[in-house]
């Protein structure tokens, strides 16, 4: 073979598709991703080479090149049926990991024919060095495949979503891939304190460019009931589901909405409806946990004695979808949090136990995540193995982790509320008022800080922790 493996590498890296775009296997449970792009291949037809083209790339990660080839092949398919007159720019990503599965299978001579395509196309395109072609598709593309593999990746996809954006700003999909990841990017942040609304411009923009996108009215709907604009936020939900009554995809939210609402019974019913439809959705599950989360909560607060058949019924029911969640994706936290709450209302303490173990080793998590994480394995310390010393450890490694979030603001209030609770008891002990002194000091409240210090050293005058913790204080100040 006259092929220079050199040059083929080389070429290879240059090519702009899945491979060559960082998008790492680690971060994703590759059986979920295969399962949910799977299901939008049917209901979102006009996505199709995009969904495709990714699909074909899990396959591979998967171990399966035969499998992703004959993905690739639907992709071009997809690509001929647009317009046979136009061009599809999306199929050099589809040429691109064509040329890259062939090179994994040690086919390199048809290697090196996709990568002619790609090349006589740009050649085409433009008359400057035939890689460098920036098309607004291909960008979108990339944004598109980010978006899939989670959170690390969000910020990523926006650049690319805005570099398409520059070129064609009025184009409808790349406006609705930029409004769902705004959408997603401000969620996080509104977790993390930080109130603020970039992504309701972008739903109304990229719903005004897409009518018939059911899926982006849904968006926008619990976007505007976020900012107490519930009202207009329920018209766009009835009217996506009369114009899609059966997309799983509008469902889903449209639960969502019904339930942060308090209609939990009308959540439900559309819940059980979309599950009917894609059965293995780990959203669809957890969603549905997570009413019968809201049922039991309502139950133990409107009875004094509700009766315990009902309670254990609602029990069972959420463990059951919240642990088809988590086997459904095994990097779903939030899922895995829920569930061990759960087992633990239900008094199944080893099972909460391996629970909290199991969120706490996926290794996607943020800093608020492992917040939250504090804060519920904390309160199941305390609560459920009543264990003060062992919740006030776990609060504390909580607050220890300096990022603002709602994880971080639990574990301090958690912690405030216990130890001052401790101390009114008139155990006096030194260790309360040194814990709340650093409580205090973790979040900049030195003065307080100080006091607890002071009365820390009152009942135990020789602790050097304290003591230089007061001196370091007084410094400081």
């Amino acid at each position: 073979s006259t092929i220079s493996m050199s040059s083929l590498k080389s070429s290879l890296m240059k090519l702009e598709c899945h491979f060559t775009w960082t998008l790492l296997k680690q971060d994703v449970d590759l059986g979920h991703l295969e399962e949910t792009v799977d299901d939008q291949t049917e209901f979102f037809i006009e996505s199709n080479i995009t969904n495709y083209n990714l699909l074909s790339y899990v396959c591979h990660l998967k171990g399966s090149n035969e499998e992703a080839l004959r993905n690739l092949q639907k992709a071009e398919t997809a690509a001929q049926k647009n317009d046979p007159d136009e061009i599809d720019w999306r199929i050099l990503v589809t040429w691109g990991n064509y040329a890259w599965i062939y090179y994994h299978m040690k086919r390199y001579e048809e290697a090196q024919t996709y990568v002619n395509k790609v090349e006589n196309s740009c050649k085409k395109l433009s008359n400057t060095d035939q890689w460098k072609i920036q098309l607004p598709e291909i960008y979108a593309e990339q944004g598109w495949a980010l978006l899939k593999f989670g959170r690390k990746y969000y910020k990523r996809a926006k650049d690319c979503f805005e570099t398409a954006l520059k070129n064609e700003p009025n184009n409808p999909r790349f406006n609705a891939g930029y409004a769902i990841v705004t959408y997603r990017l401000e969620d996080i942040l509104y977790k993390q304190g930080e109130e603020i609304t970039p992504s309701l411009e972008p739903l109304k923009r990229a719903v005004e460019l897409n009518p018939k996108s059911t899926f982006i009215m849904a968006l926008l709907a619990l976007k505007l009931q976020d900012l107490k604009q519930a009202d207009e936020g329920e018209r766009y939900i009835e009217e996506a589901l009369q114009i899609t009554p059966d997309l799983p995809y509008v469902q889903r939210y449209a639960a969502k909405f019904y339930r942060r609402k308090g209609e939990v019974g009308k959540a439900l019913a559309i819940l059980k409806k979309a599950l009917a439809v894609t059965p293995k959705s780990a959203f669809l599950h957890h969603q549905l946990g997570v009413c019968y989360k809201v049922k039991l909560i309502q139950l133990k607060s409107t009875t004094r004695y509700p009766p315990q058949q009902q309670v254990d019924e609602v029990i069972r029911l959420a463990i059951f979808h919240l642990k088809t969640a988590t086997v459904q994706n095994e990097k779903f936290f939030v899922a895995h949090i829920e569930l061990a709450n759960m087992y633990a209302e239900g008094k199944r303490y080893k099972e909460a136990e391996e629970t909290f173990q199991k969120a706490f080793q996926i290794n996607t998590l943020f800093d608020d995540n492992k917040q939250e994480y504090y804060y519920s394995y904390g309160n199941f310390q305390h609560f459920h193995m009543k264990s003060e010393s062992e919740a006030i450890r776990y609060y504390l490694e909580g607050l220890k982790i300096e990022k603002e979030s709602y994880g971080r603001n639990r574990c301090r209030n958690a912690l405030k509320k216990l130890l001052e609770k401790r101390i009114q008891r008139g155990l006096e002990d030194a260790t309360d008022f040194g814990t709340l002194g650093l409580v205090h000091n973790l979040s900049g409240e030195k003065h307080e800080a100080i006091e607890c210090y002071k009365k820390a050293i009152a009942l135990c005058p020789n602790n050097e922790e304290y003591l230089s913790a007061l001196c370091e204080l007084r410094l400081s100040i």
